[in-house]
């Protein structure tokens, strides 16, 4: 199964996909997009680090998310991935200028091939306000067409606000 958790910051998409990762009963491999570069970000890495159960496999992986998603998966495995705008920011801020576009190909055609379950969580950031500058606007859209892509592959779609789940497509855990 593949799940997509879409949510605001702080909305409670994190919480939702490991509490669904532990009642799945496999064993969890959780994939952390996010590179530390400054106090406020590590502290944000420790705090999901210290509420993870400690028998997870964790990997850090900020660029080449496919790659890492076909090591691991396996049929007796979920894997977690935390989170896909992370990913975004780090492969749009990427010094090749191909990088956003070649590793969002690889990691759709990687989507439906993987055995095992899929847990991937992104932040809605398209329900404000148009961001002024063109780095963001494009952020902004790359994620709504990602994450189009991505519901579209998925067998459930779940939004999170206020940490109270609502099935987008397919039903509720």
């Amino acid at each position: 199964m593949r799940t997509l958790i879409l949510g605001g910051a702080r909305s409670g998409k994190s919480a939702l996909a490991e509490r669904l990762a532990v009642e799945g009963g496999r064993e969890v491999v959780y994939v952390a997009t996010a590179q530390s570069g400054d106090a406020e970000m590590a502290a944000r890495i420790a705090h999901h680090r210290a509420r993870r159960p400690q028998q997870w496999l964790c990997v850090e992986e900020p660029i080449h998310l496919a790659d890492v998603l076909r090591e691991h998966a396996r049929a007796h495995r979920c894997i977690l991935v935390d989170c896909l705008t992370l990913w975004l920011s780090n492969v749009l801020g990427h010094g090749d200028e191909h990088a956003f576009e070649r590793e969002r190909a690889r990691l759709l055609d990687a989507l439906p091939t993987l055995p095992g379950d899929l847990l991937m969580v992104s932040n809605e950031v398209g329900l404000g306000i148009v961001p002024l500058g063109e780095l963001t606007r494009r952020f902004v859209d790359e994620a709504g067409r990602l994450h189009q892509s991505l519901a579209t592959l998925s067998g459930r779609v779940l939004f999170v606000a206020a940490g109270l789940p609502l099935a987008l497509k397919g039903i509720l855990p």
